[in-house]
């Protein structure tokens, strides 16, 4: 086994392609949530200009899933909960951003397919959990 081999961390942000892959998936995300009328309601709830979420939402996934830990860091003791606790998250909204999210990654340039599916599966469960929603009513 190479010396760089030994190194590479084997984490989620790896494994689907690092900073890049995360790039194009919240730029997919937040591509389909202001164009597409299905993610009305979604899109309702943010400001106009994208651009701020966009980076905060890259640095915030990558993190989460291994890589560089930016917006922990920047934004201790907090979590994607306390972030979004007094947004009015309903069954609706929810269920759009995690139906975004999911179309996304589906459609990302990631370097492991399975990697991405089951992160959009587990993001699906946490936006669907922060309106109350069972994670088997999916």
């Amino acid at each position: 086994m190479s010396d760089t081999a030994k190194q590479t961390p084997r984490t989620p942000f790896h494994i689907m392609g690092g900073t890049m892959a995360f790039q194009d998936i919240v730029s997919r995300f937040y591509d389909l949530m202001d164009s597409d009328p299905a993610y009305a309601e979604l899109r309702a709830m943010h400001g106009a200009d994208l651009a701020g979420m966009r980076d905060a939402l890259t640095a915030f996934l990558s993190g989460w899933a291994g890589g560089p830990r930016d917006w922990f860091e920047a934004n201790p003791g907090r979590c994607m909960f306390s972030v979004h606790g007094k947004m009015p998250i309903d069954s609706t909204t929810a269920g759009q951003w995690a139906d975004a999210m999911e179309r996304a990654i589906a459609a990302a340039d990631v370097a492991n397919r399975d990697m991405a599916d089951e992160l959009g599966a587990h993001l699906g469960r946490m936006a669907r959990s922060m309106a109350g929603i069972p994670a088997n009513a999916a």
